[in-house]
């Protein structure tokens, strides 16, 4: 209960700090005004295992020492997690004061690296405007996209837009697909990288061309050049935090491995069929998922090969002993899985579902 009272008071005075940084617009940075970008690191919790971006506007003369970001959302949503799913759940920009930004940040033990941008007084100025019109009420929100629209793609189109040029694109990494680039943040964090292994689709295999992440934003300012100069004119560690592992007795490949091996080596048909069901329900999960979400991630998701829904019809031919029902779909599902292993093949999560393919080939084979 102080948890949610404490969540709306903190909601509430970024709200009102928004809206009066936003009445602020008309104010004229004065020439001592630093533009920086803020990269934020990872923690274990599962809204920040990718790390938050951030723009600091700082100017003494003024006063101003704001930060702005687009990572807010609020959890009182009504229908949050449907609206999460679908794809229609509206996070929004926000400013507070650095010294509190910092505070928080400090509490959760992360670390903070700073980049003062090497830009002109008049697209710094540019950059603040644009920044506290996105405060607007009419501006501040936007739709989430997992890779599309985020704090730092959101960030990134903000510089662009202030520079009257796309001057910030990403620099490396544009020959690896988005799934790969995404795997190194889910070490430690197995089931959640199970998870998004066989939930996300073909989008997460296209090459990772544009910034969706803070590191690669930072590690992208490092490399541009802005009129023959580095953008970037200074690097700066503000906090820095040892990374805390994540130790957990369940979240790990081995009671995964312990798991499906208990199930291949008690060989009790009960349990077979409940593994097969239960197979078959991920699988019709993941097709409502593709056809309900807007969500492109979620789309064309080729891993209901291996979460097969007509493994429900094999077991219903199997229970009425229809012998070409049976024959049907134990091919149909036999032919599915190898299809699946050639595409999966080449991508970053052959390893994690190597398992779940073995188990279903060798249930399907000593039951049918």
């Amino acid at each position: 209960m102080k948890y949610s009272v404490l969540k709306k008071t903190v909601f509430f005075t970024l709200f009102a700090l928004s809206l009066q940084i936003s009445f602020a617009q008309n104010i004229t940075l004065s020439k001592e005004a630093k533009a920086s970008v803020l990269t934020c690191g990872t923690s274990n919790e599962i809204y920040a295992l990718f790390g938050h971006t951030a723009i600091r506007i700082t100017d003494t003369i003024n006063g101003i020492d704001v930060v702005y970001n687009y990572g807010a959302f609020d959890f009182s949503t009504s229908n949050f997690a449907m609206k999460f799913v679908k794809g229609n759940l509206h996070y929004f920009a926000v400013a507070n004061s650095y010294a509190d930004f910092i505070a928080n940040y400090t509490f959760e033990k992360r670390s903070v690296y700073e980049q003062v941008l090497n830009i002109s007084a008049a697209q710094k100025q540019r950059l603040f405007d644009n920044l506290n019109q996105s405060l607007q009420l009419e501006n501040r929100e936007y739709i989430y996209k997992f890779i599309d629209q985020n704090c730092t793609s959101m960030a990134v189109d903000a510089l662009n837009r202030s520079l009257n040029q796309k001057v910030i694109v990403k620099k490396g990494d544009t020959d690896k697909s988005y799934r790969t680039i995404l795997y190194p943040y889910f070490n430690h964090h197995f089931y959640e990288q199970l998870g998004t292994s066989i939930l996300f689709g073909t989008k997460t295999d296209q090459l990772g061309t544009s910034i969706f992440l803070p590191f690669e934003l930072q590690k992208s300012l490092n490399q541009i050049k802005l009129n023959q100069h580095p953008i970037v004119k200074e690097n700066k560690t503000v906090l820095e935090f040892e990374p805390e592992p994540n130790s957990s007795w369940w979240n790990n490949p081995y009671t995964y491995l312990l798991f499906l091996g208990l199930i291949l080596i008690l060989n009790k048909s009960s349990i077979d069929k409940i593994y097969l069901i239960t197979m078959a329900f991920l699988g019709m999960v993941f097709a409502f998922l593709g056809m309900y979400s807007t969500h492109l991630e979620l789309a064309n998701n080729y891993n209901i090969l291996l979460f097969n829904p007509s493994l429900i019809a094999l077991l219903y031919f199997a229970k009425a002993n229809n012998i070409k029902g049976i024959q049907y779909t134990f091919w149909f599902n036999l032919v599915a899985l190898v299809i699946y292993t050639l595409i999966i093949i080449n991508k970053a999560h052959l390893w994690i579902v190597t398992p779940l393919i073995i188990t279903n080939g060798l249930i399907l084979k000593r039951r049918f």
